[in-house]
């Protein structure tokens, strides 16, 4: 594959470096995978005071002797924290440099998370598009799939961003690094 590798760091001066991490339009290249590293374990406080900061006060999140009684015998990890940790755990790479966020769609929960498990999320870069109505500006569409320590699926969806062009006055920014014409 010829396409370079985005690097998360820009020279500001010889021999000193700036983090600089995300995508921008241009880095997104369809069919490419990203393994959003490091992993996070939901804990107790996790759970129990997200559930409560979305309102979500179903027993089966946040009371363990409720939850006992149930075919889980403990604690649910709410949709919501599953979610969230997962979706948060893409941001450094997929949208950090993002203008704004455009919507998710196709979340699905395949399998249930519950406190002490591990979360690991892996993001397929699905589509891109110069934006119509914001010169400098494109529309990316993303797959990602978070998986638990045992490598089961917990949740995936999609997730479509607005990314920031580097070049916008370059006429093969909407095209991929593959299709552009080399130097």
């Amino acid at each position: 594959m010829n396409d370079p590798i985005p690097t998360p760091y820009v020279e500001v001066e010889p021999g000193r470096f700036r983090e600089d991490p995300g995508l921008s339009y241009e880095d997104y290249v369809v069919g490419h995978v990203f393994e959003h590293r490091p992993g996070r374990t939901v804990t107790t406080t996790d759970n129990i005071w997200s559930s409560l900061l979305c309102l979500n006060q179903h027993p089966l999140h946040i009371d363990e002797v409720y939850a006992s009684e149930t075919p889980f015998k403990k604690l649910l990890v709410s949709s919501l924290v599953t979610f969230g940790i997962v979706n948060g755990m893409t941001v450094r790479t997929i949208s950090q440099k993002g203008v704004a966020n455009l919507g998710w769609d196709k979340v699905r929960l395949s399998a249930p998370v519950f406190v002490g498990d591990t979360l690991y999320a892996e993001t397929t870069i699905v589509s891109k598009r110069p934006s119509a109505t914001r010169p400098g500006e494109g529309i990316v569409t993303v797959h990602t799939v978070g998986r638990n320590q045992d490598g089961v699926k917990v949740v995936e969806f999609d997730r479509t961003l607005l990314a920031t062009m580097r070049d916008p006055e370059d006429p093969a920014a909407g095209a991929s690094f593959r299709d552009r014409k080399r130097p």
